[in-house]
């Protein structure tokens, strides 16, 4: 096992990690409602790509880093999920830029009035149910994965690794599923970004 980098203290982590969770959360949301009108010289959805190319590299990296910590390659494993926790900051910073400069896309919006209409449904059928399907639950488990990254990763820093583990046998699932299910949510709506 590695050495811890941390000392132990739950109850600053509890308030570093809720206030930070919550204030990302909060941000995402009151952001989520506004949109610049910005001429930046190039297709703001260049941001969206980037999004579905770092949660494709994060659920990848997580792969790995479950094999390395399965094959006893502690310093791997740990550098893989370093990467990943940076990369995960470096998609929120991008996700933000993306819905401030690009606003909301519709999925079955062909002609990109911010409506659908009866026909633009009925022209992509039963798939607008699982878009939305897909969509809910990554949107529900993206907003809730945070605090669970930060207190497994608090447990793995500080030493506790029992209680890492038995962490990150729930948050390894959940943060996989929204690293594949955003790039999916990406080749879905992508069509309709206008």
């Amino acid at each position: 096992m590695l050495a811890p980098v941390f000392q132990k203290n739950d109850r600053l982590a509890n308030v570093l990690i809720g206030v930070f969770s919550v204030v990302v959360f909060a941000v995402v949301v009151v952001l989520g409602r506004y949109k610049l009108d910005l001429d930046l010289g190039f297709d703001v959805h260049i941001f969206a790509q980037v999004n579905a190319l770092i949660n494709s590299t994060i659920a990848v990296l997580l792969v790995a880093a479950l094999v390395a910590v399965k094959q006893g390659k502690w310093v791997l494993h740990k550098n893989l999920m370093m990467t990943a926790l940076f990369l995960s900051v470096l998609f929120l910073l991008s996700y933000i830029a993306h819905h401030l400069l690009a606003g909301e896309a519709r999925f079955g919006d062909s002609d990109g009035n911010g409506t659908v209409s009866a026909a633009e449904a009925a022209a992509v059928g039963n798939t607008r149910w699982f878009y939305f399907v897909l969509l809910t639950t990554h949107i529900f488990l993206a907003a809730i994965i945070l605090p669970f990254i930060l207190f497994t990763a608090y447990r793995s820093l500080t030493g506790e690794f029992d209680r890492h583990k038995k962490l990150a046998k729930i948050t390894w699932p959940l943060w996989f599923y929204v690293a594949v299910t955003g790039p999916l949510v990406y080749w879905f709506i992508h069509p309709y970004y206008h």
